[in-house]
């Protein structure tokens, strides 16, 4: 019967830890790039169809 609890108790904390995980505050820690404009090639009239 403990055997049964444990792992109850096993699968209980994975699936709160994945939880936890999802639903917490973000932790990533990419820099503040903020607004970064396109500055590619313009199209040329030669290549427009």
């Amino acid at each position: 019967m403990s055997n049964i609890t444990r792992r109850f108790q096993e699968v209980f904390e994975y699936i709160w830890l994945g939880a936890k995980r999802i639903f917490s505050s973000n932790t990533d820690q990419y820099p503040q790039t903020g607004f970064q404009p396109y500055e590619g090639d313009s199209a040329n009239k030669s290549n427009a169809e």
